[in-house]
C-alpha cells in the first residue's frame, strides 16, 4: 500500500491534482472556520464526558465490590450526570449539525448553480442535464458535508484515541499495547476496501448521473414515449440501467461484506484478549474489577476510534471525487459580463434612434471541428426586420445564437450599432437589450402572469395585456376564467403549441428590447396569424432591430432584408431573388 502511495505521489500530476481539489475544497472549509470550530468544542466535550463517564464507572465498580472506599450514592450520581451530560452534548452537536449544514449547503448550492448558469454556453452544452442534475445535487451535498464535518471529525477521533490510550497506559500499559494489537490488521484489511472505495465512487457518480439523464429524458418526453407506444421499451431500458447499477454495488458490497467480518472478527480477538488478560491480572491481584470494566471499556473505544480513522480515507476520496466533478463545471470558461455599464450607456445614447446589428467577416466552427460559417458578413438596421433562410442545419440557429454571444466567433467580430457608425463589440452583457423567442415550447411552470414578470419584473397587468394582444394571445387569455392569472403547467402543458409560441412572443415583447430576434417563431401558427403578428412588430412605433428565421416564404413579404444561409456562405437576396422565394 506504501509503495503505491509513493509511486502515485511521485507523479508530479497526481500531486498537483490532489493537491488542486484538497485546496478547492479548503477553500470553502475556511469560510465556515467558526462553524467547524463550534463543531470540534461539541464534538471534544462529548469525548471527554464519555471518558470520564468510564473512569467515574471503575470507581463505582470498585467500591461496590470493596476494592476502593467512596461514597456509592454520590459516585452513582455522577457517573449518571456524565452519561446524561454526553447524550445532551451529542444531541445538541446533532442539532447545530443538521443546522450549520443546512446553510452551508444551501450556500454552496446557490454558489455553484450560478457558477453553472454563468458558464460558456457551448462547452456547457457538453454536459447532459441528467448529469447536470447529478453532480449539482449529489456531489454537492458530499461536498458541505465535508466543509462542515471532515476535519472536525478527524480532530475528534485523534483525540479520542489519543486519551484512550493515554488513559490505559497510566493505569496498565501491557492493556494499552493488547489494546493497540489490531492496528495493524485492521490496516492491512482496510486497504484493499479503500482502494475498491475510490474505483466503486468513480463508476457509481457516472452510473448515477446517467441514470439521472435517462429519467429527466424519459419524463420530459412522456407523451412522445406514449405516441410511439414506447412505453415497454423504456420501461425496459430503465430495468437494464438498474440492472447495470445494481451489479456494480453488489460487486462492491460483496468486497466490503467480506472487510467488514474481518475487521469484526480482528476486533472480537482483541475484545476477548484484552477480556482474558484482564481477568489474569484481577486473579493475579495486578488490578481490580473496576480496572477491568474500565479497560474492556476503553479497550473498544480504541477499536472502534480507529475503524472511524480508517473510515476517513474513503470518505476523503469520497469528496476529492466529488469536488473534481464540481470543479469540472465551475472551471468552465465564463462569460464575459464586465460591460453591462457600458451597454446600458450605449443604449441610452443610441436607444431613442434605435440600435442596429452587424456581423463582419465571421468564421465559426463547433468544438469538434466542423466549419459553419465562412466571411459571413450580415447586417441589420434599426426598425428593419430582416429574416434568415436557408436549409435546415446551415446555421440559421446558430447565427441568433452568436448574436446571443452565446458562442463566439473565430475570425471576425459581430457588433452593436448606433447613430453615426458608432459600434459597441457583442458579449454576453448585451443580452439586456435583446429580447428572443427560441424554437419549441420555452414557458416556464407557473402564471401566465409571472411567466411574462421573469423578463420585467415591475410589468402592471395592464402592460402584460398590452403584449399578448401584440402576439396575438390575448384573443385565448381573455376567455380563460383566472385571464393572465392562468397556471401554465410544465413545457407549456395546457396550451396548444400555437398558443404556446404566442405566449413567448408576447414575452418578448413585453420587455421592449431595441432587438428582437426570432426563431422559427410563427413556426406552429397559422399563415393569418403569423401574417398579423409580423404587421404588428412593423407598426410598432418602438425602435427595434428584428431579425428572424424562417421557412415559410411568405414571411418574406413583410422583411425589409433577406439573407440565405448555406454551404457555409451568406447571401444578401435581391427584390428579385426574394420574390422568386416567395413565388416557389
Amino acid at each position: 500500500m506504501l509503495k503505491k502511495i509513493v509511486k502515485f505521489l511521485r507523479k508530479k500530476s497526481n500531486i498537483v491534482t490532489l493537491k488542486k481539489r484538497v485546496l478547492w475544497v479548503g477553500g470553502y472549509a475556511l469560510r465556515y472556520w467558526k462553524e467547524m470550530l463550534f463543531y470540534t468544542i461539541l464534538g471534544l466535550s462529548g469525548t471527554a464526558l464519555s471518558l470520564i463517564s468510564s473512569l467515574v464507572s471503575k470507581d463505582l465498580v470498585d467500591i461496590i465490590t470493596g476494592h476502593q472506599t467512596g461514597k456509592l450514592v454520590t459516585t452513582f450520581i455522577f457517573m449518571i450526570c456524565m452519561t446524561l451530560g454526553s447524550t445532551l452534548v451529542t444531541q445538541i452537536s446533532g442539532y447545530f449539525s443538521s443546522k450549520i449544514n443546512l446553510r452551508v449547503e444551501n450556500t454552496i448550492r446557490n454558489e455553484i448553480f450560478e457558477k453553472i448558469l454563468s458558464a460558456d454556453w457551448e462547452h456547457l452544452s457538453k454536459y447532459h442535464t441528467g448529469d447536470l442534475l447529478a453532480r449539482w445535487g449529489n456531489d454537492i451535498s458530499s461536498l458541505s458535508n465535508a466543509v462542515l464535518s471532515y476535519i472536525p471529525n478527524a480532530v475528534v477521533y485523534l483525540f479520542r484515541f489519543g486519551a484512550a490510550f493515554a488513559i490505559m497506559a497510566r493505569h496498565d500499559f501491557s492493556f494499552a499495547l493488547i489494546a493497540m494489537a489490531g492496528m495493524p490488521f485492521s490496516y492491512f484489511i482496510s486497504r484493499n476496501l479503500t482502494r475498491r472505495m475510490q474505483k466503486n465512487n468513480i463508476r457509481s457518480s457516472v452510473m448515477n448521473a446517467k441514470m439521472s439523464g435517462f429519467n429527466q429524458e424519459a419524463f420530459s418526453n412522456i407523451q412522445t414515449i406514449k405516441a410511439f407506444d414506447m412505453i415497454g421499451h423504456y420501461v425496459k431500458r430503465l430495468k437494464e440501467l438498474q440492472n447495470e447499477y445494481v451489479k456494480m454495488r453488489l460487486n462492491y458490497q460483496k468486497v466490503y461484506i467480506v472487510i467488514s467480518i474481518l475487521l469484526t472478527l480482528v476486533g472480537l480477538g482483541v475484545t476477548y484478549l484484552s477480556y482474558g488478560w484482564g481477568i489474569y491480572r484481577v486473579w493475579s491481584g495486578a488490578i481490580t474489577y473496576g480496572t477491568m470494566t474500565m479497560f474492556l471499556s476503553l479497550s473498544g473505544t480504541l477499536t472502534g476510534t480507529l475503524n472511524s480513522l480508517l473510515s476517513l480515507i474513503p470518505s476523503g476520496i469520497a469528496i476529492t471525487t466529488s469536488a473534481s466533478r464540481l470543479m469540472d463545471l465551475v472551471e468552465l470558461e465564463k462569460e464575459d459580463f464586465s460591460e453591462k455599464e457600458e451597454v446600458r450607456d450605449f443604449c441610452k445614447q443610441y436607444g431613442s434612434s434605435g440600435v442596429g446589428l452587424e456581423v463582419k467577416d465571421v468564421e465559426y466552427s463547433y468544438l469538434n471541428g466542423n466549419k459553419v460559417y465562412e466571411n459571413v458578413s450580415i447586417t441589420a438596421s434599426p426598425q428593419e426586420v430582416v429574416a434568415l433562410i436557408g436549409p435546415s442545419g446551415e446555421g440559421k440557429t446558430t447565427m441568433l445564437r452568436l448574436l446571443l454571444a452565446l458562442i463566439k466567433p473565430k475570425a471576425g467580430e459581430a457588433y452593436l450599432v448606433g447613430d453615426g457608425g458608432n459600434k459597441m463589440k457583442l458579449t454576453a452583457s448585451v443580452r439586456q437589450l435583446i429580447s428572443y423567442v427560441p424554437q419549441g415550447n420555452t414557458m416556464f411552470s407557473g402564471t401566465i402572469a409571472e411567466n411574462m414578470r421573469n423578463v420585467k419584473e415591475d410589468a402592471t397587468d395592464e402592460e402584460i395585456i398590452e403584449a399578448l394582444k401584440s402576439a396575438c394571445a390575448w384573443e385565448f387569455i381573455e376567455k380563460l376564467p383566472e385571464g393572465i392569472n392562468s397556471p401554465i403547467m410544465e413545457r407549456g402543458g395546457g396550451f396548444s403549441e400555437g398558443q404556446a409560441q404566442r405566449l413567448s412572443i408576447a414575452r418578448a415583447f413585453l420587455r421592449r428590447s431595441p432587438i428582437l430576434l426570432l426563431d422559427e417563431a410563427t413556426s406552429a401558427l397559422d399563415p393569418e396569424t403569423a401574417k398579423t403578428l409580423l404587421r404588428n412588430i412593423t407598426e410598432d412605433k418602438h425602435p427595434r432591430t428584428c431579425i428572424l428565421t424562417t421557412h415559410r416564404p411568405a414571411m418574406l413579404r413583410g422583411c425589409d432584408r433577406v439573407y440565405r444561409i448555406a454551404d457555409k456562405h451568406c447571401h444578401e437576396l435581391s427584390k428579385e431573388e426574394i420574390q422568386e422565394v416567395i413565388n416557389s
